[in-house]
C-alpha cells in the first residue's frame, strides 16, 4: 500500500511538471498534427491504399502510434533531468518506496498518453477519420496503442538512466525513432515497398500495433497473405510484452546501481 501511495504521489508530481511546461506538449503535438495535414491533404491524393479506401482513414491509426513512439523522447529527457539534477538521489535518501520513482514516471506517461490520444482522436474526427466497428473494438484498439506506450515508457526510463546528461537524449532518440517510423506501415503499406524492406516493415513492432488498430477501428488496412499480416492482434500484444520484459528489469537494475 505504501508503494502504491508513493507511486501515485510521484505520478502527480510528474504531471504537475507537464502542466507547468505546456511548451513540451505543443512541441510533441505539433509533429503528428503536421503529418496529418501534410500526408493527408498534400500527399494523400497520390498515396495508394491496397484494396482501396480513404487514405486519411488509413493514416490516422499510424499517427496515433507514431505519437506514442515520439513520447519516448519526453520520458527519457525527464528521467535524465531528474538524475542529472540530483532529484533521484534526493528521493532515494527519503523514506519513499524505492519503486515509486519508476512507477510514478510510468503512470504519468500513461496519463499523458491518454491526453495525447484524446486530442488526436478529436483532430482525426475533424479531418474525416471515423471508427467503423463499434465502441468496444475502438476501445480495444486504444488499449493496444496504450500498451505499446507503456513498453516505450520503460525503454525511455532505461535510456534516461544510462545517458550521461539530458543533451544526449535527442541525439539517440531521433536516429532511433525516425527509421522505426519510416520503415513501417504508418504511411505506406509494406506490400508497396521492395521485398526485403517490406519484410522488415511488416515485422516492425509499430506495424503490428498500427495494423491491429486499423482492423479494430474498421479503417482500410494493408492486408497481405503473410503470417505477419494475418496475425496483427497477436503481434500487437506480443511485441509490447517482450519490450516490457526486456527493458523494465534493465531499468530497475540500472536504477538500483545509481551512485548514492
Amino acid at each position: 500500500m505504501t508503494a502504491l501511495v508513493d507511486g501515485w504521489t510521484m505520478t502527480r508530481r510528474n504531471m504537475a511538471h507537464v502542466v507547468r511546461a505546456p511548451e513540451e506538449i505543443v512541441i510533441y503535438f505539433s509533429l503528428p498534427i503536421m503529418f496529418v495535414l501534410v500526408f493527408g491533404y498534400v500527399f494523400g491524393s497520390g498515396m495508394a491504399v491496397p484494396g482501396g479506401g480513404n487514405y486519411r482513414e488509413y493514416l490516422l491509426p499510424g499517427i496515433f502510434v507514431m505519437t506514442m513512439l515520439y513520447g519516448l523522447g519526453a520520458t527519457a529527457n525527464a528521467v535524465a533531468l531528474d538524475v542529472n539534477r540530483g532529484v533521484v538521489d534526493r528521493f532515494r535518501s527519503m523514506p519513499v518506496a524505492r519503486s515509486a520513482l519508476l512507477t510514478g514516471r510510468s503512470g504519468a506517461d500513461l496519463m499523458r498518453a491518454l491526453l495525447e490520444m484524446s486530442t488526436l482522436v478529436v483532430c482525426g474526427l475533424l479531418v474525416g477519420w471515423r471508427w467503423r466497428d463499434g465502441v468496444v473494438d475502438a476501445l480495444v484498439a486504444v488499449g493496444l496503442i496504450l500498451l505499446l506506450r507503456v513498453a516505450l515508457t520503460w525503454m525511455g526510463i532505461y535510456m534516461g538512466l544510462v545517458v550521461p546528461n539530458p543533451d544526449v537524449v535527442p541525439i539517440i532518440v531521433f536516429p532511433l525513432a525516425f527509421p522505426l517510423t519510416a520503415i513501417s506501415n504508418v504511411f505506406v503499406a509494406p506490400d508497396l515497398m521492395p521485398g526485403w524492406l517490406g519484410a522488415i516493415s511488416a515485422w516492425n513492432p509499430l506495424s503490428a500495433t498500427v495494423a491491429a488498430s486499423r482492423e479494430l477501428f474498421g479503417n482500410p488496412s494493408a492486408g497481405g497473405d503473410s503470417w505477419v499480416a494475418q496475425h496483427p492482434l497477436l503481434l500487437a500484444v506480443t511485441w509490447p510484452v517482450v519490450l516490457i520484459a526486456v527493458f523494465a528489469p534493465l531499468a530497475v537494475r540500472r536504477y538500483r546501481r545509481l551512485s548514492r
